[in-house]
């Protein structure tokens, strides 16, 4: 059920073309990575939800922004926004949900609608982990769920930080929806789809993939500069599988511990 896929992870030097491309000491799969993916999906993660992230949620959730029969897209981790912004247009008829802690991004692309006033998105300012948490308490399922280019964390020391093997990611990947994650760290794709495997028992793997169009400013500065970009994608049958058995699990109760 090995992940991997022989994916070449060189890394050129010396060219201002590579510049962005991740730098580490690591030179495959961290050997620690299945004993920590393994830790989290046997044991309850009781971290306290973040109170300004359960702030902004409640306020979606006053809004009516999120209800039982509106469908909606999740961009985790997007930044200024502009890659909402761009999954508005993709789907029209649903709602798009922009995720970022960060403020200073978030301001940086107006929070507006198209001319014609038909807003279908939505910027949130919160932490992923307790948004998620929160989402999966609730019972709101995802269309599509994505996260694209998130912080690689590439010392080998800084494991625990990336998704997949973060104390969160069975909540993660319970959460639903075709999920789709995007990187330009070869690494981190293999690790992420190795990751999934392990939690639902199918085989994932990470590929290669040039975009036909761009769906953030990272993407582009990557096509540009002739990065190699790979995408791990979990369909929403793996995902509502694993939410089923996630739910039913004595040792989480996601409606009653989180």
């Amino acid at each position: 059920m090995r992940a991997t896929t022989g994916l070449n992870h060189e890394q050129p030097r010396g060219n201002i073309r590579y510049s962005g491309l991740v730098r580490s000491s690591q030179n495959g799969v961290h050997p620690r990575l299945d004993d920590y993916v393994r830790r989290h999906l046997d044991t309850f993660w009781g971290q306290p939800l973040h109170g300004p992230s359960v702030a902004a949620y409640q306020e979606l959730l006053a809004t009516g922004c999120l209800c039982a029969d509106r469908p909606f897209v999740l961009d985790s981790g997007c930044g200024t926004g502009s890659s909402t912004q761009i999954l508005a247009q993709s789907y029209p008829q649903q709602l798009i949900i922009g995720v970022d802690r960060s403020q200073d991004r978030l301001s940086r692309t107006a929070n507006l609608g198209d001319q014609s006033g038909n807003k279908n998105y939505r910027l949130v300012r919160a932490d992923l982990s307790t948004f998620w948490r929160l989402l999966l308490r609730d019972g709101h399922v995802p269309t599509r769920h994505f996260i694209f280019y998130p912080n690689p964390w590439p010392k080998p020391g800084h494991l625990l930080r990336r998704w997949h093997a973060h104390p969160v990611f069975p909540q993660l990947v319970a959460l639903g929806g075709r999920m789709e994650m995007r990187t330009n760290w070869g690494i981190y794709a293999d690790e992420f789809a190795r990751a999934v495997s392990l939690a639902t028992a199918e085989t994932i793997r990470a590929q290669r993939f040039s975009p036909a169009s761009v769906v953030s400013p990272f993407e582009q500065k990557y096509r540009e500069r002739g990065h190699a970009l790979f995408s791990v994608v979990v369909s929403e049958k793996i995902t509502s599988s694993f939410q089923q058995c996630w739910s039913q699990a004595d040792t989480v109760g996601t409606k009653e511990r989180i």
